[in-house]
């Protein structure tokens, strides 16, 4: 089931600058999609601004779109079940948490630009501030957490050099 952001925030959420902006889904097996996560993703970032709070630097929100994604397709991909996402944006931060069913914790690979796929837990590591996994008798969640005070970058996705 996916509560629509239009809905939960005029619903759920005023417009006091210093209250969390939430937003969650939970899927059943089989209908989470990546394209689904960014989507409610860039909802949330850009309903921020009418909440009083500033925008968020664009290079982030494509930092936390790539983070949302992969964490989504890594639950599709390697858990059997339903799913779920919660975003959170507080403060100075971002925080992104997927959940799926798996009770395997998942392991950073290396980069390697021979290897096709892989790289995804790798990639929400590099543009995300800290991630937390957290082991449950029914599954897991990570957690996300991307500061909003923009980095240096050199070349975008900040600093990240995608596998060619």
């Amino acid at each position: 089931m996916v509560i629509t952001l239009r809905k939960q925030t005029a619903d759920k959420q005023g417009g006091d600058e210093g209250a969390p902006l939430r937003y969650g889904a939970t899927w059943e097996e089989g209908a989470a999609r990546a394209a689904d996560a960014r989507q409610a993703l860039r909802a949330l970032l850009g309903h921020a601004p009418r909440t009083g709070r500033a925008a968020v630097p664009a290079a982030l929100a494509v930092d936390a779109e790539l983070a949302a994604s992969e964490l989504v397709t890594n639950a599709v991909r390697h858990a059997p079940g339903p799913c779920g996402m919660i975003l959170q944006l507080s403060g100075d931060q971002l925080t992104i948490t997927v959940w799926d069913s798996s009770t395997e914790k998942p392991a950073v690979k290396k980069a390697d630009p021979r290897r096709i796929g892989g790289h995804g837990l790798h990639l929400v590591h590099t543009v995300s501030d800290r991630v937390v996994v957290a082991l449950r008798e029914t599954g897991k969640r990570i957690t996300a957490h991307l500061s909003l005070t923009p980095k240096q970058s050199t070349i975008g996705l900040r600093g990240i050099a995608l596998p060619g």
